[in-house]
This record gives structure tokens, C-alpha cells and sequence, in this order.
């Protein structure tokens, strides 16, 4: 059997947690086994690190890191959580940011503006060099910078950074350019499907955005 493979992709606040669930119950409801998979991992070692640039814990912010350093750590925290992964285990596996997040991000920071960007050499890390599985398909739920951040308002206490914002999620212009690279992402390879979430300025409701993602994964030959 082969596992499928299907990432949740997006800004902060673009509701990944909300499809995520979502597409995971509608996959179980028709009989599939799925396993799940969430990154950051903040309870791991990297994951933990991750989350103290994040925050600021330790004095230094992720956005003071080079971009390559920065991407590592992510990496490993991946490379770590993967170390016990059978491939054919489940029907699906589905994971809430994966390795386009990294290459997304670590692109789109103040500090590296004017460079090239780094996506092929993150692809090349995490799945040349560490082997990680690749997507049958990386799905981008795309979302305004204004309405993303309110949703990031609402998200309330999380362990790593308490009630506030993250640094990435901080900064609008860091939001912007990251959703501009996802969506010519989705224009250079093939295997990133943007989902629209907004319609007449306001958010679809969940079980709309989650039809529209049952028809691509239909579509793709993947459901």
C-alpha cells in the first residue's frame, strides 16, 4: 500500500488547523486510515529551539538568523519527528506545514531581501539530503494579510510565545511576501494547489474551502 501524502499550507492565520482537522474527519468518515503529522514540533529538541527563535526566548530572534541556519533548524526538527516513519503504514498522511513552509519563509525575511531565493536548496535539504517523503501534493489556503492576522488575534494562549504573535507573525510584510512566494511557488511546481478561503472580502465557510479541496484532490487522481 501506498501512503499519500497531502500538506496544509499557508500564512499564519489562513486557517491550516481548521482544514487540517477537517480534511483528516472527512478522510475517516469514508474509511481511510490516516496519520497526522504537525511542525513545528515544539515539545522535540529542534522544535523547541525553533520556537525559542520564535519568541525571542533566549535574546535571539529567528529573523536575526541566516537564512540557510534558519532553514536547518527546521529541517531537523522534521528529520527528528520522521526518524520512526514506516511509509505504507496508513492510506493517507497528512501534515499541518511541511517542507514548503521552510523554503517559503526562509526566503521572504527583511535580512535576505535582494538575494535569490532558497526554495530549491531547502527542497534539496530536507529531501535529498535528510530523505524526507515528498507530498503527493502541498495545498496553499490562501488568505489576505488583514484577515490572517485577525485570525492570528484570535488564536489565544500557545506554550511558546504565550498570547501574543511570533516574530514572523509580527510582521505584515513578512505575511505579504510570503503569501507573493507561495503563490509563484504554485506557478514554478507542479505539485502546489492553491485554495482560495476569501470571497466578497470576507472568509468561505470551512466546509466550502474544504469541498473545494475534496474536487483538486479528486482532480489530481489523489482521492
Amino acid at each position: 500500500m501506498e501512503t499519500r501524502i497531502i500538506t496544509i499550507e499557508g500564512i499564519d492565520g489562513s486557517g491550516k488547523t481548521v482544514q487540517f482537522n477537517l480534511l483528516k474527519e472527512y478522510l475517516l468518515s469514508r474509511g481511510y486510515s490516516v496519520a497526522s503529522r504537525e511542525f513545528p514540533v515544539y515539545t522535540s529538541f529542534f522544535g523547541g529551539q525553533v520556537g525559542k527563535l520564535l519568541s525571542g526566548e533566549d535574546g535571539v530572534l529567528a529573523t536575526d538568523v541566516d537564512q540557510k541556519s534558519m532553514a536547518l533548524w527546521y529541517a531537523l526538527d522534521r528529520w527528528e519527528s520522521f526518524r520512526d516513519y514506516v511509509p505504507g503504514e496508513t492510506d493517507f498522511l497528512i501534515m499541518n506545514r511541511y517542507v514548503l513552509s521552510n523554503a517559503v519563509y526562509q526566503s521572504i525575511r527583511e535580512r535576505d531581501l535582494g538575494k535569490p531565493d532558497i526554495m530549491d536548496w531547502v527542497f534539496d535539504l530536507e529531501y535529498g539530503h535528510f530523505g524526507l517523503p515528498r507530498p503527493d501534493l502541498n495545498i496553499f489556503f490562501d488568505v489576505n494579510t488583514k484577515r490572517a492576522g485577525m485570525n492570528v488575534d484570535k488564536k489565544g494562549f500557545r506554550d511558546y510565545v504565550g498570547t501574543g504573535r511570533d516574530v514572523y507573525e509580527k510582521s505584515a510584510g513578512i505575511q505579504e511576501r510570503a503569501r507573493n512566494m507561495y503563490l509563484e511557488a504554485a506557478e514554478r511546481y507542479g505539485d502546489i494547489a492553491v485554495i482560495g478561503c476569501m470571497e466578497d472580502g470576507a472568509m468561505r465557510a470551512p466546509e466550502a474551502i474544504l469541498g473545494s479541496v475534496i474536487t483538486e484532490l479528486k482532480n489530481r487522481n489523489i482521492l
